[in-house]
């Protein structure tokens, strides 16, 4: 029969899954093309000077990000993580200090505070919008708390003014992991640009992307500065500083490489350019989709904070299994089974990982100070959104349409109407 669930031997509404949006043009193709050509792979050079801010290249990029933000600073990174980790380390935060991050969000925003010989600190997360919690946020600080990473998840912006409130409350430091919300707005703010600073992602997976690559934002010179040294051998660098100027008191800084090739941040700056087109149609369907859902009870449409704007990174949804007449696992399972893109629980809470629960002994360098319990369900929203509840899908991404997401949504009806049969496998 044309409405059986393909789980139950029918046709799938999609002969194979959508391949994965590609916003890769001519434009980025002639950059690499024209850098390549130039013989001129990287404009960094580990000594005092204007080459250990990065070649041409690179400062184009840092200027549109200034110039498009409205902030002081652009440092661009070689990935989304070392932009945690230089922007965490910038940040004056170091061995044994404890860092408030939600548990339900890629892995690198706890352990940037990891390699920076810091604690991270799990705060459970709003169950409505999925970012991290601000009333839990004020039950995780001690003693040694010394900042707040606000994560801006799917695309939509923490509650960036409470978090802000208890950071000044309490002498820390607001700083946000905005990877996958450039572009989003907070109180007419851009996202990213609210805290003390914040680390962008230009990861291949992202709305703009070079591969790997990322940047911080901030307005605050001293931090700003320590950022392009931590990218850059600041160790070296000091020493020259140091030696050019032995009158004047440099602090020590342990830099890494965390500088950006030459032909990545070409690319990327032609992907940064498309950022409101790759944008606004997201958010259009992303609208459509959810107008469509309305009759669907078993699912609940994101939830938008009143202060915020959402760019739909990912369009996520609260799943009932008791209106659904069905189990999530079934659900999901039903629906990739019709080729359509959507997916169960995001990711494992972050504390649950080995390196949380059974530190090796040579890993364990934070651990020696004193570490806050990571046992049991510590974050208990995070859990049951991670093993009942969450669902995603990524259909709102261009260059999809409206008509593939009347296709996700037929997929969704055919499969609730099918559910005693489902259940029964």
């Amino acid at each position: 029969m044309p409405d059986t669930p393909a789980l139950l031997g029918g046709t799938p509404i999609l002969e194979k899954p959508l391949p994965p949006p590609n916003s890769m043009g001519q434009e980025e193709i002639d950059a690499a093309s024209r850098v390549i050509k130039s013989g001129v792979l990287s404009g960094f050079i580990g000594i005092p000077g204007p080459a250990h801010l990065g070649g041409r290249e690179v400062l184009a990029l840092e200027a549109w990000y200034k110039s498009k933000f409205g902030v002081k600073h652009a440092i661009s990174v070689n990935s989304g993580t070392t932009a945690l980790q230089a922007m965490i380390t910038a940040a004056e935060i170091g061995a044994g200090d404890e860092v408030i991050v939600p548990p339900y969000t890629m892995c690198a925003t706890a352990t940037a505070v990891l390699c920076c010989n810091a604690i991270p600190v799990f705060a459970d997360i709003d169950s409505r919008t999925f970012n991290i919690d601000p009333v839990d946020v004020r039950k995780k600080i001690t003693r040694r708390t010394k900042a707040i990473i606000a994560v801006n998840l799917f695309g939509q912006p923490a509650a960036l003014d409470e978090l802000q409130v208890i950071a000044d409350e309490h002498k820390l430091t607001l700083l946000e992991d905005n990877a996958q919300g450039p572009g989003a707005t907070f109180d007419g703010r851009w996202a990213g640009t609210i805290g003390k600073a914040g680390a962008f992602s230009l990861n291949q997976n992202k709305t703009v992307h070079c591969g790997e690559g990322g940047v911080v934002l901030t307005n605050d010179d001293r931090l700003a500065h320590r950022c392009q040294l931590v990218r850059n051998h600041g160790e070296v660098i000091m020493d020259g500083l140091m030696a050019a100027d032995p009158n004047e008191q440099y602090e020590p800084l342990l830099g890494n490489n965390f500088r950006l090739p030459e032909v990545l941040a070409a690319i990327a700056h032609e992907q940064v350019k498309k950022l409101d087109e790759l944008t606004k149609p997201r958010v259009e369907m992303a609208n459509y989709l959810t107008q469509q859902l309305e009759s669907i009870d078993c699912l609940t449409p994101p939830y938008l904070h009143a202060k915020a704007t959402h760019v739909y990174f990912v369009y996520a949804m609260k799943f009932d299994a008791t209106i659904a007449g069905m189990s999530r696992e079934t659900f999901v399972k039903a629906m990739q089974a019709e080729n359509l893109p959507l997916g169960g629980g995001y990711v494992k809470p972050i504390y649950r990982y080995p390196i949380y629960q059974q530190p090796a002994h040579r890993c364990a360098g934070p651990f020696a100070y004193e570490k806050p319990s990571y046992e049991g369900r510590l974050c208990p929203v995070t859990e049951n959104l991670y093993a009942e509840q969450l669902v995603t899908t990524n259909i709102c991404r261009v260059p999809h349409t409206r008509e593939h997401i009347d296709l996700l949504v037929k997929g969704i009806k055919r499969i609730l109407a099918a559910k005693d049969e489902l259940e029964r496998l």
